[in-house]
């Protein structure tokens, strides 16, 4: 099923979460559709109508605040994080409640992490492996998952859910991997480290998109780019390419003794994801496909090649 993108009505979507994944999807989708952001911050509103959204104000840990959703939207992009605290996400239990009573909803997609998983020991694997949540963290995403989809099979809306591992790009706080090196936070020597996942922000926001379009009922997708790179040799790359010092080595016993609990607890989990499901039958062309090309063009000091898969 997708939506209608017909003159006479453009579909509505209404984002709930509209940081900065958010506003990138706004841009994408502004011209075809009618965007609604809800923010629980009033000094949010005038960035979100200026940015071409109708700012909505609501709370999603204040559930009263929510009534007026259910009459709104087509479609919700969900990219809301849960509280802090607890293995379930009551924001999202509130969310879904005030949709429960519209007749208009059609689509839903939610954005999940790829920590639902836990440790797969540095596996590959696709969507259909079994979720493992290792943390609090995790299991409130594992709740919200099971939520959404169930609101999905009970209401005969088209759920879609995305696992998103590390978001970055230079200009997404908190997302320059440059920072990262920059902290000197100290890595894991290479016997230790692990595989991590990455995705550009602007791909994670087509995905979105494409999701929204073409997103199969109850259907979960990786959305990650094709890299295959242990921690440590993707911050050996960009230290080499951008002229900084490479970030020191500890082993893993040495590294609790000097990391925080939770910087430790994103070096305790290796996995792999396929994105085959995205690439596929999303029909997604990765704009960047590893990394290395969202990176300005720099003369490297050393020559660095971490493995990675070519674009599917």
């Amino acid at each position: 099923m997708t939506l209608p993108l017909s003159r006479a009505r453009r579909p509505v979507l209404l984002i709930v979460g509209c940081g900065d994944i958010g506003l990138r999807v706004l841009r994408l989708l502004q011209r075809r559709w009618r965007v609604l952001a809800l923010s629980s911050s009033p000094s949010r509103l005038p960035a979100l109508r200026a940015a071409g959204a109708l700012p909505l104000v609501g709370n999603l840990d204040d559930a009263p605040s929510l009534g007026r959703l259910a009459a709104l939207a087509d479609a919700v992009l969900h990219l809301a994080p849960p509280p802090g605290y607890g293995d379930t996400d009551p924001r999202t239990r509130h969310l879904l409640r005030a949709l429960a009573r519209s007749a208009r909803l059609q689509c839903l997609v939610y954005a999940s992490t790829s920590g639902v998983y836990g440790d797969a020991g540095g596996a590959r694997f696709d969507e259909t492996r079994a979720v493992n949540p290792a943390t609090a963290r995790a299991r409130r995403r594992v709740d919200a998952e099971a939520r959404v989809r169930h609101h999905g099979r009970a209401f005969g809306v088209r759920v879609s859910v995305l696992r998103v591992p590390g978001i970055y790009a230079f200009d997404r706080e908190g997302g320059d991997p440059r920072e990262r090196v920059r902290r000197g936070t100290p890595l894991l020597v290479p016997a230790d480290d692990v595989f991590t996942n990455h995705i550009h922000a602007d791909d994670l926001a087509r995905a979105c998109v494409a999701t929204l379009l073409r997103g199969a009922p109850q259907r979960i997708y990786h959305v990650s780019d094709c890299s295959e790179m242990k921690v440590g040799e993707h911050f050996d790359a960009v230290a080499d390419a951008f002229g900084l010092p490479r970030l020191p080595r500890l082993s893993r016993a040495d590294a609790a003794l000097t990391l925080s609990a939770t910087q430790m607890s994103f070096l305790a989990e290796s996995r792999r994801l396929d994105n085959c499901r995205l690439c596929e039958e999303l029909g997604l062309r990765l704009r960047y496909p590893t990394p290395q090309a969202s990176w300005p063009s720099v003369k490297p000091h050393r020559v660095a090649v971490p493995s990675e898969r070519g674009p599917q």
